[in-house]
């Protein structure tokens, strides 16, 4: 691995952010800045505690730690896109919804190998 660009889970986490972003702003007031804004940080976030515990990972427990945190912001950003698909049915929130679901299970299967595998 040369670097956070490598992993899998970073450009998934990534490609969804953009998606999300894009998808977003295309919202109906005020849902684009309440729960739009909300579904735009959760996902910038699952990406950048990614990038942010992978700078970290010459220390085992902060490595772990970020990916924890990317996790939880993974599924903050299930539960609003699950809101947004079920508020605005017309729209494409439940692929992103199932997308979103994937990227969790390969964090933290990630996270579940950096535990007892990772090696500094």
């Amino acid at each position: 691995m040369k670097g956070y660009k490598d992993l899998d889970i970073y450009q998934l986490a990534f490609q969804l952010a953009v998606e999300i972003y894009n998808l977003s702003m295309k919202l109906p007031n005020p849902d684009k800045f309440e729960t739009g804004g909300q579904i735009r940080r959760s996902s910038q976030t699952t990406k950048d505690t990614i990038v942010e515990g992978y700078g970290r990972k010459r220390y085992k427990a902060d490595f772990i730690k970020y990916l924890v945190y990317s996790h939880s912001s993974c599924l903050e950003s299930i539960s609003q896109a699950e809101f947004l698909a079920t508020i605005h049915p017309q729209t494409r929130w439940e692929p992103v919804t199932k997308k979103l679901e994937g990227l969790s299970i390969k964090i933290f299967n990630f996270l579940n190998y950096v535990e007892t595998n990772w090696k500094v």
